[in-house]
C-alpha cells in the first residue's frame, strides 16, 4: 500500500478505522476536511527515516501547504469494540515538512505508551500494534466538541452534545466543564446546561497550539445558538443516512459558521438501562 487521498482510504487493515471511516464519509458527501491517509507500512518507513518515504511525505506536505492536523488511525481504532478515545496522539496546527515528519513519528509512538497498551489489554484488541496516520487540513475552530447519538450513560435515544470555545482538544483533554445539550431525534432541545469554559485551545501563528483564558463574559455563556444546534442536527442526520442509526460518537467543529465532521466512530460502551 501507499499513501492516498483520504477519500480513497478503504482498507482498514492498512489505513486503520479512523481513516477508512472518514474516507467513507467523504464519499457520502459529508463535510470532512480534505486530507491524506498514510498506511501503516509507510508510517513505519517514516519512523525509520527511509529516504524514499521522506521524499514522498514532502510531496504530500506540498499538497497541504497550510496548517494541518496529524491524527492517529491505528488498526483496530474506532472499531465497534475499541474506540481508543484519548489514547493516541493528535498533533494540531502542524506547519512544514519537518514538523509534519516529527508529528507522524509522535503519533506512531503514542501507540506504545503504557496507557495505550493497558487499554489494548483491557478491551482485548490484537497486541500487534500498527499505526496508520491521517494528515488533514486543520479546521480553525471557533467552537468544537463531541456529539453522541444516544446518551453515553443511559443509552437513551437522544442527541447529547458537549461544546467548548476553540479547538475541541479542550473537551478531549478534560480541561474545562463543557456546555451540555440534549436534543430529541427530531432536533428539539430538551436541555441546555452551560459549562465553565475558562480555557480554550487556540492555534499559534508559528505552529502548534496554546491554552488561552476565555473572556469572563463567555466562560458560562452557551457556545451553541439555535442555528448551530440545527446545523449539528442536520449533520448527524446526514451521518445516519450514510452509516445507519448508530449509535455514533461524532467529533465536530465550526469554522466561519460551517459545521465540519472531524471523526465518526461507534459508541463502544453504553448502559442497557
Amino acid at each position: 500500500m501507499t499513501p492516498r487521498p483520504l477519500s480513497s482510504a478503504r482498507d482498514a487493515r492498512h489505513f486503520g478505522g479512523k481513516a477508512t471511516q472518514l474516507g467513507a464519509a467523504i464519499r457520502a458527501g459529508l463535510p470532512v476536511p480534505d486530507g491524506c491517509a498514510l498506511d501503516t507500512a509507510f508510517v513505519d518507513a517514516i519512523a525509520s527515516g527511509a529516504p524514499g518515504a521522506l521524499v514522498e511525505l514532502a510531496g504530500i506536505c506540498a499538497q497541504f501547504p497550510g496548517p494541518v492536523a496529524v491524527r492517529s488511525s491505528a488498526i483496530g481504532e474506532d472499531s465497534d469494540d475499541a474506540s481508543f478515545a484519548g489514547q493516541h496522539a493528535t498533533v494540531l496546527n502542524v506547519m512544514g515538512v519537518e514538523a509534519v515528519t516529527d508529528a507522524v513519528r509522535a503519533v506512531r509512538e503514542s501507540a506504545w505508551t503504557a496507557s495505550a497498551r493497558a487499554y489494548r489489554d483491557r478491551v482485548g484488541v490484537d497486541t500487534d500494534i500498527r499505526m496508520g496516520v491521517i494528515i488533514q487540513r486543520l479546521v480553525d475552530a471557533e467552537v468544537a466538541g463531541v456529539l453522541f447519538t444516544c446518551h453515553p450513560v443511559t443509552g437513551q435515544d437522544e442527541r447529547v452534545i458537549e461544546a467548548v470555545w476553540g479547538l475541541g482538544e479542550a473537551v478531549v483533554q478534560g480541561l474545562v466543564i463543557p456546555d451540555c445539550y440534549r436534543m430529541d431525534r427530531a432536533g428539539r432541545l430538551i436541555e441546555c446546561r452551560a459549562g465553565v469554559k475558562d480555557i480554550r485551545i487556540q492555534r499559534m501563528s508559528g505552529g502548534l497550539t496554546r491554552k488561552e483564558a476565555v473572556a469572563e463574559h463567555l466562560v458560562e455563556h452557551p457556545c451553541l445558538d439555535a442555528e448551530k444546534l440545527a446545523a449539528l442536527h442536520g449533520l448527524v442526520s446526514r451521518c445516519e443516512d450514510a452509516f445507519g442509526s448508530g449509535p455514533h460518537d461524532i467529533e465536530w467543529a465550526f469554522e466561519h459558521e460551517l459545521a465540519y465532521l472531524l471523526q465518526l466512530r461507534p459508541v463502544t460502551k453504553r448502559s442497557t438501562a
